[in-house]
């Protein structure tokens, strides 16, 4: 085997470790969001607001901790976490209408 397909050989594997990786974070990010869905009727039920700023800066730091431990730069793990907690509020902010 030359230099070139070990390379080729390499990178199918990587790129096969990648889409799995890929798959997983698209079903743990739909099981977050079954959690969240269920927050929303909660706080819609309950007339309590759809976004908790304390409860967010909490999670911030508690992700940029452990973005840092994982040597994840935490800039991206919190612009990751506001991505997604943008698209929560959204949904709850729905389901407090009654859309």
């Amino acid at each position: 085997m030359t230099d070139a397909d070990e390379a080729r050989a390499e990178l199918l594997r990587l790129r096969g470790s990648i889409d799995n990786i890929d798959a997983a974070l698209i079903f743990m990010l739909a099981e977050r969001f079954r959690a969240t869905q269920q927050v929303g009727v909660l706080k819609a039920t309950h007339a309590m607001p759809a976004s908790d700023p304390g409860r967010e800066e909490q999670q911030v730091a508690r992700l940029r901790a452990l973005a840092e431990e994982a040597h994840l730069d935490p800039e991206f793990a919190e612009k990751w976490f506001n991505f997604v907690v943008a698209e929560v509020i959204r949904h709850h902010t729905e389901a407090a209408s009654g859309s």
